[in-house]
């Protein structure tokens, strides 16, 4: 589960000149990925890490 009040302040930082009710949308919207969306296992291989600070997850739809 995401921490509601750390993605804000992610977001905040990340986001200089959003307003606070762009804000509450974008946590909004990330909040609701966990019901809609999951994440797609890569093939062997090919999760060889990029950086030691970058993370990529990849999302698809859930089946109806």
């Amino acid at each position: 589960m995401v921490d509601r009040q750390k993605l804000e302040m992610i977001l905040f930082n990340r986001f200089p000149g959003a307003t606070p009710q762009q804000i509450a949308s974008a946590t909004n919207a990330i909040m609701g990925l966990d019901d809609e969306w999951e994440e797609v296992a890569l093939p062997f291989g090919s999760q060889r890490p990029l950086d030691v600070f970058v993370e990529f997850r990849i999302l698809r739809r859930r089946a109806e």
